[in-house]
């Protein structure tokens, strides 16, 4: 049970609860999917969907070292009638998911559609998602939408009665969006899920599972990292990523605590330093934001810290990735053959065909637990709660680094 790994505090393994008790508790069974036919219709896919996203970091695709399908089983042959929005929705593989029917895509730009509608392998087209949702067939949506539109068409897909699945972040900017998603998600009773990866990055996963069966007790100290290095400004629709504040950007960093333990943050202290990236300076973007990186430190519920790094304008390796030490033991970014030791700890396999993908082998996984939480009729992991909790700390963090590192209350969402 002793690993290089899981530093525990002692040499053996009295840290950790014994292998029977910890198999018990994560309960690793083969996660359940559905038969081998598909909505529209044509051959898998057998390269990257899309090849530009390629070049964007996280997009890359992981190498399988395994079978991710090696102990799957089908749970249901329903299949679930979806609509994608927005381009990069093609890498997360709804189109290869034995559950899902794809019925429709969208993308406002004419060109990235009839790219988005190829690499799916579907012939139906909306030209918005404001025409897809009067589509009464259409049961769920994935919206990979501008970030500053998610909170709004999520509104709007849940209340033409359709579960919604959002790229990150849930809200962006607007701290009265958390309440208005909430009241929205309960009314309707739907599936809510935003599409955070780290969370099914192998490493947080790890975590997440010894976690809950309190092989680390209390977390005392938590880091996680997002840095992505924009020297000049990223293409994005109506250049809403020009000068984007970082911690309006968190989940990938702060999913490494909210995502590993389902907890939250209680307040947090920020700091930014003025970029010298031009359109990272106030006076260049309409955030009128001066920072290329904030770096948070949180108070968490249990009482621990964690310090969160979110990095536009500092050349070098880009990662997303994080690690954790609690009372009972500890856990770095890698993860290798820890598996071995700790039977439990890895992610559930994935229906024959649908790839893992991208930012660490967690597009399938994602799309995975959404669909299944459907068919399951249950809250999905990343539900609503979870979402806002790791967005809305970064709302209130920046506000901190706009006024010096200030303390400041942090809403919890449960």
């Amino acid at each position: 049970m002793q690993s290089k790994l899981l530093k525990l505090n002692k040499e053996k393994s009295k840290g950790l609860p014994a292998r029977r008790d910890f198999l018990k508790k994560a309960g690793l069974g083969a996660v359940a999917l559905g038969l081998s036919q598909f909505g529209c219709r044509g051959q898998r896919a057998e390269g990257p969907v899309i090849t530009d996203f390629e070049e964007v970091q996280g997009f890359e695709e992981e190498p399988e070292v395994h079978d991710p399908s090696y102990g799957w089983e089908p749970v249901s042959d329903r299949r679930i009638r979806v609509g994608v929005v927005g381009i990069f929705g093609a890498t997360f593989g709804f189109q290869d998911h034995p559950n899902v029917e794809l019925v429709g895509i969208s993308d406002l730009i004419p060109e990235r559609r009839d790219r988005l509608a190829e690499a799916t392998r579907c012939k139906k087209t909306y030209a918005s998602l404001e025409d897809m949702v009067k589509d009464d067939s259409i049961e769920a949506i994935f919206i990979g939408t501008d970030a500053p539109s998610h909170a709004r068409h999520t509104l709007e897909v849940l209340r033409h009665g359709k579960h919604a699945a959002v790229a990150v972040p849930a809200i962006f900017g607007e701290l009265e969006d958390a309440g208005r998603l909430v009241e929205e998600v309960k009314r309707s009773g739907l599936k809510y899920m935003m599409f955070e990866t780290s969370n099914y990055r192998a490493n947080l996963f790890a975590m997440h599972r010894i976690y809950n069966a309190r092989g680390f007790g209390k977390l005392v100290y938590t880091e996680g990292e997002y840095y992505h290095y924009f020297g000049e400004p990223y293409p994005s629709y109506k250049d809403w990523r020009v000068g984007l504040p970082p911690q309006w950007y968190p989940t990938h960093s702060n999913a490494y605590y909210i995502g590993a333990t389902n907890g939250h943050f209680t307040e947090v202290s920020c700091l930014g330093l003025p970029s010298i990236v031009p359109h990272l300076q106030a006076e260049n973007n309409i955030y009128k934001n001066p920072f290329g990186t904030e770096i948070a430190m949180f108070r968490t519920g249990e009482g621990g810290m964690a310090r969160m790094a979110v990095s536009w304008d500092t050349p070098g390796f880009g990662v997303e990735t994080g690690r954790c030490r609690g009372q009972r033991g500890s856990f770095t970014e890698t993860y290798q053959g820890l598996e071995k030791e700790l039977p439990g700890i890895s992610r559930p396999p994935l229906p024959p065909g649908v790839r893992p993908g991208g930012h660490g082998g967690s597009h399938g996984h994602l799309t995975n637990e959404f669909i299944l939480s459907i068919l399951e009729d249950r809250d999905p992991w990343i539900d609503i709660n979870m979402s806002l909790n790791m967005t809305v700390p970064g709302l209130i963090a920046h506000k901190s680094a706009l006024k010096g590192g200030e303390w400041m209350k942090i809403p919890r969402y449960v």
